[in-house]
């Protein structure tokens, strides 16, 4: 990829199904690199299914090169073991991203929502028709959730990393376009 380009992975952890999206930016323009699963159902032991993660994971940041990690952050749920798995899995995508010396960013799936769709309790369903919008994709390769998910989850962090200078030193709406010259199209 360019110089000028920045390249975002997108992970939605999970222990059966852990999502991917990637996507690359250039200014203020984001599109689909590619997304899928890594599929863990058939693999019966949990420690099997940490080391599987790891490989996948070092496989996607090995042939894209991200610069950034987004991962959708823990959330409380009611079963603690499921917290508990689903955790470990996001800590493992997590070292694999370390070991190359990517950061990391975590969105919670509320702050996903509203980025993209504007509204913090959008159906899965919002968030993909939203997302192939954004991205001017007639059709998303992937039509898991998972999927669509994790690149949400990128999506949001482009959209996150764009924000303008926040500044209450604003004098006018020249000085806000001197300090935000990306903002203006």
């Amino acid at each position: 990829m360019n110089k000028d380009e920045k390249i975002i992975l997108g992970i939605d952890p999970g222990t059966n199904l852990m999502g991917y999206g990637v996507i690359a930016v250039k200014g203020q323009n984001a599109k689909l690199v590619c997304m899928g699963v890594i599929d863990l159902k058939k693999l019966g032991d949990h420690y099997i299914k940490l080391a599987k993660i790891f490989e996948k994971v070092t496989s996607i940041i090995d042939q894209y090169h991200p610069d950034e990690l987004a991962i959708e952050a823990p959330f409380f749920g009611k079963n603690v073991q499921s917290m508990l798995k689903l955790g470990r899995a996001q800590g493992v995508a997590m070292a694999a991203c370390l070991a190359r010396q990517i950061p990391i960013f975590e969105y919670s799936p509320r702050k996903v929502k509203m980025s993209i769709t504007g509204q913090g309790t959008s159906s899965k369903e919002q968030v993909a028709a939203m997302l192939k919008s954004i991205l001017k994709e007639k059709e998303l390769p992937q039509s898991t959730f998972d999927a669509t998910d994790a690149l949400g989850i990128a999506v949001c962090h482009f959209f996150q990393s764009n924000k303008p200078t926040v500044d209450a030193s604003f004098n006018s709406w020249t000085d806000f376009i001197s300090k935000n010259p990306k903002r203006v199209k």
